[in-house]
């Protein structure tokens, strides 16, 4: 890889506004977010949506606006989360489709989440996989334990490869019940990530403490790399993250003495088979 594919997930649907004031939970702030984060090298924003309460919620007509909303302010690739929060049912996970996003996420199997149940059906998997075939939605596969990449390559090789013919996916790394956020759970990984479909690539995602050494450890095996308040409210120890922009300059700097420097969006879009606009 000569570049390196930068996602910032703002939001998520675990943290609470009054606990992290800067979270963005209006349109009108994930709006910035996502502007001021492009300018320094993100190119795709991953999308967790918030009611006038600032609680996780699935509202189609708010996925709906804010899809046009960042679509129009940004070149961004836009990429719903169809896991919302861990609560959500699988008739309104599915119905995320319905707000028309350029990408999707598609959680490979179920696992513990910290106290509760992230729970992802073999049959609502392969739902939500051939409905974005159908649909020209390009799919971010997230992996939440190295099992789940077994579970891909049968997937794949029983419903066929996703829209656009490219594999991607997400090491998500250092969730409470999922793989730890260490190199050696990630150079596992990329070692199963091989037996896929040529060319698949991959991202991954440090949750908390762990974003650091994922971080570093991704860019060395070649692979690509999320960062964002979704996924961890630290900077340093003792010291709060202060905005969603200050995690991706970090990435981008990270990426830059890699000799990986931050691909555009449109070099993105190229990469993942996401159609241009």
């Amino acid at each position: 890889m000569t570049g390196t594919v930068i996602t910032v997930a703002p939001t998520g649907a675990e943290s609470k506004k009054v606990d992290a004031p800067a979270l963005p939970v209006t349109l009108a702030e994930l709006t910035t977010t996502a502007k001021e984060c492009e300018a320094l090298g993100a190119s795709i924003v991953h999308v967790h949506i918030r009611d006038d309460d600032a609680r996780p919620t699935l509202d189609q007509g708010r996925l709906r606006d804010t899809v046009a909303g960042l679509r129009e302010a940004t070149g961004l690739i836009v990429q719903l989360s169809s896991g919302g929060s861990v609560h959500d049912p699988e008739a309104d996970r599915l119905a995320v489709l319905n707000a028309e996003p350029e990408m999707a996420s598609c959680t490979m199997g179920t696992v513990n989440f910290g106290d509760d149940v992230f729970l992802n059906r073999w049959e609502f998997i392969v739902d939500l996989h051939t409905r974005m075939q159908e649909r020209g939605i390009v799919p971010e596969y997230e992996i939440f334990d190295l099992g789940q990449l077994t579970s891909l390559q049968r997937l794949l090789g029983k419903y066929g490869l996703p829209f656009g013919g490219h594999v991607h996916v997400d090491l998500v790394m250092g969730v409470p019940g999922g793989m730890p956020g260490t190199a050696a759970a990630l150079v596992a990984c990329e070692r199963v990530i091989r037996d896929l479909p040529a060319g698949t690539t991959f991202s991954a995602t440090g949750i908390g403490r762990s974003t650091l050494p994922v971080m570093l450890a991704s860019l060395s095996a070649g692979g690509h790399l999320r960062v964002g308040m979704e996924d961890t409210l630290t900077y340093a120890k003792g010291r709060a993250v202060e905005s969603n922009m200050q995690l991706v300059a970090r990435a981008v700097g990270f990426a830059q003495l890699a000799q990986r420097p931050p691909l555009t969006p449109a070099q993105a879009r190229e990469l993942l088979g996401v159609p241009a606009r």
